[in-house]
Formats: C-alpha cells, structure tokens, sequence
C-alpha cells in the first residue's frame, strides 16, 4: 500500500500531466475543493483557476468561505451563477437528483474552460466518498475532459485532511459540505422558498449556538436539526431550545425537533427505505 508521500508525488504528476493546458476545479470552499485548489495553484501556477456557483441550493456563509479560501490560497477565482431549479429533473427530487446537479455544473465549468482557454476540469470528489450514495459521479465519468484526481490517485477523506494540515490551510477541520437541497427527503419537491427557509434556520442556530456542523432537515413543515454529537451540548439549554423553536416557527415550521442521533450522512436515505 503506497504511502501518503508516494500519492502526493504521484497526484503531483497527474496535476501536471493533466492539468498541462489549464485546468478549471469545481471549488467549493470545503476541504477537498480547496486542498486540490492549493496544489493545483502551486503546480500549475496561471494555468489553474477556481470556480465556485453561486445558487440558491447554496448557502450564503459557504459564498463567503470559499471567496476567503481562494485569496488565502492565491489562485484566480471566478463566480458563476447557476439555478438548478429552472431544471424539473431536479426540483422533483428523485433519489439521482445529485445527477442533474452535478451535470449542470460540468456544463457550466466546461463553458468557463473555453472561455479561458484551459483543457481540463477537476472536481473534488475523494475515494472515501465512493462508499456511499454518489449518483453525481456518474456525470464526472460522461465527460472525457473532467477529472477527479482525488479518487483517481487513492486519496481518502482523513488523508487529504493531514495533507491540508500539512500545508496550513484555514480549511483543515472544516466540517463537511453539502448543499440545502440535501435537507430535504427525496420526492418533495424543491423550491427556492424552501431552501431559503432552511438556510435561514441553519444560519440562525449556527449564530445562536456556535455549532459548526448542522443541518435543518425539512420534513414537509418538521424541522429536523442534526448537529455533530460532539456539539449537542451547545443546544441543550432551556432558554437556547425555546428561542430556536420560537424563531424556527417564525420562519413557517410548524414543528421542531433535534434528532438525538446527531449528524450523519446519509440520514436522507434511510428515511426513504423505512418508509
């Protein structure tokens, strides 16, 4: 089994050979976007740029992190706007919605390569990730020119956390990414008052609490907050649990609730298959 350093040199010279005409990364801000941004940067110097959408199924706070992300790094960032929600495919929420989404970003990113110039795309994708539900991978795979170097040169999630810890980015214990439209259980259907509401309530217990990793499940009016198991403590106060309620309500749940299992992955999905 190779060695973290022996993947690096090799992850080095696949940002090399495949990034030689330019490249363009899908840059969230999160973890793995901005580690691959980071040394794509230092590798590929010009030839690499950063570009994060900016759309309604993402919020607001993670715009901000991700356009502080890539000053810090030093690499050429570039915003685009996309809205998933003009695509029926997506508002309907099937269980491949992820698909739809990741395939309208390509689209997107493929345009801004022409524009520049550059031949390739990179996405942040992570080998750890393929163990679980990943219908937006597929879209990766359609495309010749899209790449997911991570996977592709056996990086998994914690080594790519010790490599940003390695090269000191304000990155390294950023908690995990997802979109809002994550909050809400395949077949209900997406929309933009929906995802407002649920970014709303995230930035106002996120405010209220200090919690860093929390999600506002919206189940059809329930508002079912997950955060990390190491954090629950931050909302178990009495006068903490009635102002989030309170403005929760306010902002139309007609419910709320904590979930007691705290946050995980996947959460979405197995409320599909027990119902």
């Amino acid at each position: 089994m190779a060695t973290l350093d022996e993947k690096l040199v090799r992850l080095r010279g696949f940002i090399s050979e495949k990034g030689r005409n330019g490249v363009v990364i899908a840059f969230s801000g999160g973890l793995d976007s901005s580690t691959l941004a980071y040394i794509c940067h230092q590798i590929l110097g010009e030839k690499a740029a950063a570009v994060t959408a900016v759309s309604p199924i993402y919020p607001p706070w993670e715009l901000e992190d991700a356009k502080r992300i890539a000053e810090e790094i030093g690499i050429k960032h570039i915003l685009i706007e996309t809205n998933e929600l003009e695509d029926e495919n997506f508002v309907r929420n099937p269980e491949d919605r992820c698909y739809y989404c990741k395939s309208r970003l390509l689209d997107s990113l493929q345009r801004v390569a022409e524009e520049l110039g550059f031949g390739a795309i990179f996405e942040g994708t992570n080998y750890s990730d393929l163990n679980g539900h990943r219908p937006g991978f597929k879209a990766v795979r359609e495309r010749e020119n899209v790449y997911s170097p991570w996977v592709e040169n056996g990086f998994t999630k914690d080594e790519i956390r010790t490599l940003a810890r390695r090269f000191r980015l304000s990155v390294r214990d950023k908690p995990p990414l997802a979109c809002l439209a994550s909050r809400i259980p395949f077949g209900e259907r997406i929309t933009a008052k929906r995802l407002e509401r649920i970014g709303r309530a995230e930035s106002l217990i996120r405010g209220l609490t200090g919690v860093r990793q929390v999600r506002v499940r919206d189940h059809n009016g329930l508002a079912r907050i997950e955060v990390g198991r190491d954090e629950m403590g931050l909302l178990l106060d009495l006068g903490v649990m009635n102002r989030i309620a309170a403005e929760l309500r306010r902002l139309g749940f007609k419910y709320v609730a904590l979930d007691m299992e705290g946050y995980r992955t996947g959460s979405m999905l197995s409320t599909v298959s027990d119902g």
